[in-house]
């Protein structure tokens, strides 16, 4: 029983909190209808209650140290164990009914266990005669009961009667807390001659804020007698000094304050039957006797069981019926969504929204406020108090639902038209603070019933410095003056549902002008950032042109800058036909006009072309552009156009849209397969190939190369005759050769015998980042162009590393990404879109190298994520 000391033990003022802290799972004393036990897990007595000599052959007071087998039998000891199995969640507990604990006695038990702190608590009371046959029968037809009922109301009520007849007490009550934890007595089955308690309502402060906390946890509660002495359990404290934790036992005793409560109520026994829905605290089921009664405890536990699914259907029906009022919703989000569309006026006409939304959501008044302009229907306040009201509720949280039931709360002097609009529910229906539907309810001047004062002054009392518990619970009426009535939280979520369709109808009708300043913005900063990105190609494209044209060390200096200079010129001319059209596509004839007449002045006639109107998207034009000059420079310096040969360009289209061309030289020196390949060799033969996903065939003819190349119809834009544009010859300002790395031996073996995967959709990038790769110590790199060849080559192989472009075309690396994360591969993104990129949330956080790439950069990054890793 709980000591003087434990009451002292609090500080502090003497309020509604004194009760909220008082430790009553902790009391260290039982209930005198059982015994307690509690044994450590090799079966040795740690506590128990004083009175176990009253209920089994046991010999002295002091059991602590016992072995339990020296009082329970082997088939009990096995019982137990078997229930012990099957405790799951801190909160398990089970049961067993009518069994022997010892060969000593003929006495049966009902036992239920549970773990606290690693121990076994064993509780114990007689057992009655069996009281049922099939208990789940039992459940069940009370259940079907309750299912029979058509509203709520005959649904508590059902409950109340089903749980009386169960139980035996005199009054059974079904009590519902309020958001505020007050509660009201919603159904109530009783003893005819003693009174009524059905509508009253009860204060936040009868069931303090741990009681309500055992509630959640224990879900049944019994109080047999309030005049029974507690039985203490020995010892109070452990050896860490730490009481007993008794929220889950069965036989815990009663707070004292709890004791002179129900004294007060002149109640003598009493349960409680918690009613949980949706993880929280809905109400209580209880159960008032008026004289001492205790239900057997397998009576107890049916009782526990009905309660569970009693909540399950409350939980269930206030679901369905949500579920209603939320179609309902939609339907009128429909309606004004359909009915908008034709007549953009009505959303300005309050009296609209009245018939629709009070349908759904009842209010006695609505007034709409858009961009300072305002209209109303029904029972409102004036221009000026709505004013203020909406002032006042755009300095509170913005883009909720807000309601009240007291405006008077929120703006000064209400009152002045408190009788017309005492409650509102405000609908936001724009993002900023500015504009609102809202519906006002009139006041409702009401008499609640209480159950005592609510607003009784503190008084001491016997149990020391605690609040005393109220002695008076004769019915009080308070006169509710002021106030509406209240909107549901169901209201609330369907208004939130309105909001959306609503924010929708404004954002499209009156919101329109910042809409288009925030595109046209948004098309800015997409057109940086495209920008950005080409750049930063163009830089990569000219440093990789750079570095994989590096000549032999024999080479003239001069002859490596007109190489270099070529190709830079060549890609110069084909970006400028085809950003002519704003980045779109060019003609393929204008782009061997402009390279022929870059190289052959005075002699154009010897080179002669045949082929339809055809139009190159930009990046195969980009691509053809370098793969043209090539060819030329080759035939020039050693091929058909070096002396007095020809050249013919021919392309058509075949069946299936591809485009095939196809260069072939004439009436030139003899033609050998080169015996080594250079860099222009490389970009003929692979960059169709790479670039485009096509085809690229040379054949070295002693009478002259031929090549052909074989172009999808995605890069296509198909045009017919002969139109387009002249050749536009522009020379680009000369630029100097960006220096080679200053630090190129630094972190040469940061990516030491590692198998790289390099995902590059162009080619000149991908050589160069695959050098990159290598002289920081890569034993292999893997190159791929596109999405489905890199994740057909993760399913043949786990490469060590991998560097992936995060723009590939039409299409982005992030599925290759999400393959590798699976995978457990470390990677890193790059991209020219600097700061722009667009990233996925669970790939935000991802190293990402800014294009063009140098060793020195590549290396730096790298070596931060390692080192982070």
């Amino acid at each position: 029983m709980m000591t003087s000391t434990d009451v002292d033990d609090f500080e502090g003022p003497v309020d509604l909190t004194n009760c909220d802290r008082e430790p009553i799972h902790q009391l260290g004393a039982i209930q005198p209808i059982g015994f307690l036990l509690v044994v450590s897990i090799d079966w040795q007595v740690m506590r128990h209650s004083k009175n176990v000599s009253e209920f089994l052959p046991v010999e002295g007071d002091d059991l602590v140290g016992t072995r339990v087998q020296e009082f329970f039998s082997g088939e009990a000891i096995h019982a137990l164990r078997n229930r012990l199995a099957l405790l799951r969640g801190p909160d398990a507990m089970e049961r067993l009914f009518n069994i022997e604990l010892t060969e000593k006695v003929a006495t049966k038990f009902d036992v239920a266990v549970h773990m606290v702190d690693g121990d076994i608590v064993i509780e114990a009371e007689p057992a009655r005669e069996k009281e049922y046959g099939d208990a789940t029968g039992t459940v069940r037809s009370m259940v079907s009961r309750l299912d029979t009922a058509n509203s709520m109301e005959s649904f508590f009520r059902e409950g109340a009667r089903q749980v009386r007849a169960l139980t035996g007490f005199d009054r059974v009550m079904v009590y519902k807390f309020d958001n505020d934890g007050s509660g009201e007595v919603v159904a109530e089955a009783v003893k005819s001659g003693i009174g009524s308690f059905l509508g009253l309502h009860y204060p936040a402060s009868d069931i303090p804020k741990q009681a309500r906390e055992l509630y959640k946890r224990s879900l049944l509660r019994v109080i047999t007698d309030v005049e029974s002495t507690p039985v203490s359990i020995k010892p109070g404290r452990n050896i860490e000094g730490k009481p007993l934790d008794l929220s889950l036992s069965i036989l815990r005793a009663v707070s004292p304050i709890h004791i002179e409560y129900l004294k007060n109520m002149g109640v003598k026994a009493s349960m409680s039957i918690s009613l949980v829905v949706e993880g929280e605290l809905w109400g209580l089921i209880a159960c008032h006797h008026y004289s001492p009664r205790c239900p057997s405890f397998e009576r107890r536990s049916v009782a526990e069981l009905f309660g569970q699914l009693f909540s399950m259907r409350i939980e269930s029906r206030e679901r369905q019926e949500l579920m209603e009022l939320e179609r309902q919703a939609r339907d009128m989000s429909d309606q004004l969504l359909g009915a908008i569309a034709t007549d953009e006026s009505l959303l300005r006409d309050p009296q609209w929204f009245s018939e629709i939304i009070t349908g759904v959501i009842p209010a006695d008044g609505v007034a709409v406020w858009i961009n300072g302009n305002y209209a109303f229907a029904g029972q409102t306040p004036d221009t000026e108090q709505f004013a203020r009201i909406v002032k006042a509720l755009n300095g509170l949280a913005a883009g909720r639902v807000y309601s009240t039931d007291r405006i008077s709360g929120l703006v000064d002097n209400a009152d002045q038209f408190v009788a017309r609009a005492a409650g509102l529910l405000a609908i936001p229906i724009s993002r900023t603070p500015r504009d609102y539907v809202v519906l006002f309810r009139e006041e409702r001047i009401r008499s609640v019933r209480w159950a005592g004062n609510p607003q009784k002054p503190a008084e001491y009392g016997p149990n020391g410095v605690r609040l005393h518990p109220r002695e008076s619970f004769a019915e009080w009426k308070q006169l509710v003056e002021g106030r509406s009535r209240p909107f549901t939280s169901v209201e609330k979520r369907i208004a939130e549902t309105l909001r959306g369709t609503l924010i929708e109808v404004v954002l499209r009708l009156a919101d329109e002008a910042s809409l288009e300043r925030k595109a046209a913005s948004d098309r800015q900063e997409l057109l940086i950032a495209e920008l950005n990105h080409r750049v930063r190609n163009i830089l990569s494209l000219i440093r990789g042109l750079i570095r994989q044209s590096k000549p032999d060390p024999d080479t003239p200096i001069e002859d490596f800058v007109a190489m270099v200079d070529g190709r830079i010129h060549a890609l110069a001319r084909a970006h400028n036909q085809i950003t002519e059209d704003h980045w779109g596509p060019a003609q393929f004839q204008q782009l061997l006009d402009a390279e022929v007449a870059a190289f052959l002045v005075n002699q154009k006639d010897r080179v002669s072309t045949d082929g339809p109107g055809i139009l190159l998207n930009p990046q195969a034009y980009s691509t053809m552009a370098l793969v043209i000059h090539e060819l030329v420079t080759n035939s020039a310096k050693y091929g058909s156009l070096s002396d007095s040969g020809t050249v013919h360009v021919s392309w058509h289209l075949d069946n299936t849209d591809h485009l095939t061309i196809e260069w072939t030289e004439r009436d030139g020196p003899v033609v050998s397969p080169p015996t080594r390949k250079g860099f222009g060799t490389t970009i003929i033969e692979r960059s169709v190939p790479y670039d485009l996903g096509g085809k690229a065939d040379l054949d070295y003819r002693p009478e002259g190369l031929r090549a052909r190349f074989v172009i999808p119809p995605r890069h296509l834009t198909l045009r017919t005759g002969d139109e387009g544009k002249q050749a536009v010859n522009p020379r680009p300002e000369t630029r100097q050769p960006q220096p080679a790395d200053s630090n190129e031996n630094k972190n040469a073996r940061l990516l030491e015998d590692k198998h790289i995967l390099l995902v590059e959709d162009s080619l000149i990038i991908a050589l160069d980042a695959e050098d990159i790769l290598t002289r920081l110590g890569a034993a292999h790199v893997n190159t791929e162009a596109n999405v489905g060849n890199a994740i057909a080559y993760l399913d043949r192989e786990t490469p060590d590393f991998a560097v992936l472009d995060i723009n590939l075309g039409d299409m982005n690396s992030f599925p290759i990404a999400d393959l590798l994360a699976q995978k457990g591969v470390p990677f890193v993104f790059a991209t020219g879109y600097g700061e722009q990129a667009d990233m996925p949330a669970e790939h935000k956080a991802r190293m990402v190298l800014q294009k063009p790439y140098t060793i020195n950069t590549v290396g730096r990054r790298l070596e931060e994520l390692f080192s982070e890793s």
